[in-house]
Parts: structure tokens; sequence; C-alpha cells
């Protein structure tokens, strides 16, 4: 089924039609155009980083990781396996370990890097990539605090003004059945959005017991999904997929206020939460409620509604229903042995490298920093409103002077170690 007749299906209107195809989204190609030569970097290799590293590989042809750094040794060597595999032999040279390693990588001859490290390094890597002039693809989320957000909104206009290309791993705004929902809800098929509700809920993410030889840095970059000044909490890492399409199909809509609450309940480690609800208002009055969990032994589910005057969508499922509950419309996934796979719905990850390379080699640069940023932003908001108890505002987040970790970060035993969940009632650090 061709996509003229897809949005056709929706209505059955020819006026619906033609609204549906004025509504802008990206188009989803098999892979970039082919061009010059392009090699890249890598920084971060944990699971992420050499994911998004065989996309970039795949996503065309001449594309090649030339070198890759990570604070850790033996992430380095599991990195280079599975690149080897791909037919990429990174020699030993090109191999850079500590906590300057990402110094080395984006010096090493690269033209474009992945900056796939945990967030609190995002802003600092970004901003030795973009002094270099080097593309860069952002991993998700752009950092863990205001303070960060408001450099990567600085050095995003940087990299404009270098017209240097700037993609972020927002994933879910590159997956073919939620933007042909996204068409249809821009289009005007639920009416005009009044709330959403949102949710994932997942088991608990992955854990490193501490070794009794590992200093206090050590164990925090080998567990740092439990802390959060190097993680920025599960609502960052995870769920700020959900709090994006929410922005999204809202028409970009920030909040002006978050109301959140969680806390934790099974993790024995670090210092983050293990779930959060949040709800965000709205200037003219909307309200999104954002919830999340990561407790294994739990119903796991991730849903984006969006509700409107005419009905409402669920973004994951790709479906629109009428306001009784009945289907309106729903995106024809393919079904296995089907002779027509044209519905089929390319790898999102895949897809962010290819408009990558395809913003490169057309010289058309790409710079979605803002949007990051924004997502980010919102998180952080409900993150501190959970850590607070406090209601706060875009402009408190927007303002403040919150800056989480040090300033530099070196390997041994630290004063400020601690593994303290924060208590709703605090005063407000914000």
């Amino acid at each position: 089924m061709s996509i003229p007749a897809i949005l056709g299906s929706c209505s059955g209107e020819a006026s619906r039609e033609t609204k549906l195809k004025d509504v802008p989204v990206i188009d989803l190609l098999e892979k970039a155009p082919d061009g010059k030569q392009l090699k890249a970097g890598l920084v971060g290799c944990g699971g992420r980083g050499t994911g998004a590293a065989v996309n970039f590989l795949e996503a065309g042809n001449d594309l090649h990781i030339t070198a890759i750094g990570d604070i850790f040794k033996d992430k380095i060597d599991q990195c280079r396996e599975i690149l080897k595999s791909k037919g990429q032999n990174i020699p030993d040279e090109k191999c850079f370990v500590g906590f300057d390693a990402y110094q080395k990588v984006i010096d090493s001859g690269v033209d474009v890097v992945l900056l796939c490290t945990p967030p609190v390094f995002r802003p600092l890597h970004f901003e030795y990539a973009i002094q270099k002039g080097k593309h860069c693809f952002l991993e998700k989320p752009g950092c863990v605090d205001p303070v960060g957000a408001r450099k990567m909104l600085a050095l995003g206009k940087q990299a404009a003004q270098k017209n240097l290309t700037a993609v972020n791993g927002l994933v879910l705004r590159y997956r073919k059945n939620i933007i042909e929902t996204y068409r249809r809800v821009a289009g005007g098929a639920i009416g005009d959005v009044v709330s959403a509700q949102v949710s994932r809920f997942r088991g608990a993410l992955w854990l490193v017991p501490r070794q009794k030889e590992w200093d206090d840095m050590t164990y925090m970059m080998r567990n740092w999904v439990r802390f959060n000044w190097v993680y920025g909490d599960l609502i960052l890492d995870t769920h700020i997929h959900e709090i994006d399409l929410m922005s999204w199909f809202m028409g970009e809509k920030l909040p002006v206020r978050a109301e959140g609450t969680g806390g934790r309940q099974r993790d024995m480690t670090g210092d983050t939460y293990d779930f959060f609800s949040i709800v965000y208002l709205f200037d003219n009055g909307m309200r999104g409620h954002c919830t999340c969990r990561s407790i294994n032994g739990c119903d796991n589910q991730n849903n984006v509604f969006i509700y409107g005057t005419k009905g409402y969508a669920e973004c994951h499922s790709s479906k629109i229903y009428n306001l009784d509950g009945s289907i309106a419309w729903e995106y024809p996934f393919p079904k296995q042995g089907d002779e027509d796979q044209s519905m089929a719905v390319p790898d999102g990850f895949l897809q962010e490298h290819i408009h990558f390379v395809k913003a490169i080699r057309t010289n058309q640069p790409l710079n979605d920093v803002e949007h990051l940023v924004n997502s980010t932003l919102m998180a952080i908001m409900g993150r501190e409103s959970a850590y607070t108890g406090k209601f706060i505002t875009w402009d408190q987040i927007m303002t403040s002077n919150l800056k989480l970790g040090p300033d530099t970060c070196e390997f041994g035993n630290v004063p400020w170690f601690k593994e303290e969940v924060p208590l709703a009632g605090a005063p407000p650090v914000i």
C-alpha cells in the first residue's frame, strides 16, 4: 500500500488527504546518499555507543569508524571486537582510554564524532567537538542539569554558525508508524489536542555490584545508572522518549510547570528513584501526565495517549480512536509473509544516522540541539519536582544554577560520595 493510499484511508475525504500532505515530516530513506568518505570517532563504548557506531557504518557507503574512546579498557576491547566483525579494524594507537579520551578521539583526524557517554559528559564533549569543527551525533539526554542545558543551547548555536550538523538520539521521531500517526493528529484527526497520558513501565536497570578494590569514582562510573549526577535518573534516560513524543504531538509545546512525585522502592544502591509520576501544566490549561517505573516483577508497557476534542491517538501502537473507543484508523503493519512490505517500520536507530550522513554529504546541515535540550529540560524539571516535592516552573528550571557532579573527574575516592536518595520536602536546590 502506498503512502497516498494510507493518507486517504484515514478519513476517506480528499480534503483530509490534501491537508495531511501539508503536514511536514521527514522522509525515511533506505540509506544515505553516496559522497565523500566520512571517518567517525566514537566516544563512549558501552552498549548504546557501540550500537550507534554500527548504525553509522550501516547508514551508507564509504563510512568508517577510525577511533574509539572510553574511560575503561574492557569497554574498548568489547567494542573493538564488535566493530572488527563489521570490517573495522581499529589499531591500538586509535583506541584511547581515560577521562581525556574524548579529546584524543576528536583530535585523531575524524570528520564526525558520536557522543555516547553518560549524559553528564555531553556538554563538555560537545564543546570540544564544536571547537574542533566536527559534526556530532548526540545521544540522548543532552545533559543532567540546567547549567548543562544552557551550555548545550549555546553550543547548538555555535554549531549552526559553523554549518555543522548536530543530530540527536531521540529515536522515536524516526519510526514510520509514529510519523504517520503524527501526520494525522497534526492534520486534525482527533480535533484540538486537550491532554496527554504517557507511561513507560519497564524492569530494573542493570546493576554492577561494588568490588572491594574499586575507589569511589570507579564504582560510580561502573554503576553509573544508579547515580543522578552521572545519569540524570530514569526519567531522563528512558522516559524522555515518551515525554518528547508528548511535546511533539502537542505541537512542540513546553510546559509552564511540573507537579511531580516519585521515590525508590527496590533499588539498594546509588541515589536515584525507580518510579516517577509527573503532571505537566501548559499555558492554555492543558495537562500531560507522565509516569515511569523501573522495577522487576511488574507489568510493563510504553504508551503515549494524546486526547483531542474528536478522539484520541496512541503513538506506539499507532492507532486513532473515536470518542466511543472504536478504531478510526490504525497503521497497516505488514504481517510476516505478506508480499507487500512497504509499510514495514525501518530501524529508527539506523534512520538517525542515515539523516546524519545525508545532511553532511548534501551540505544541508541539520541541527536539532534545541529540540534535544527542551525535552531534556522537561524531564529535569519533572525530576526536580519529584525530588523536592515542590512545583517547578519552566522559568525556574531555565534560570537555575543547579549543577550536578564535579568540574573535573578523576579516579580515586571523593569526599562527596554518597548513596542517599532525595527526600521530598527538603529545601529546593534550584
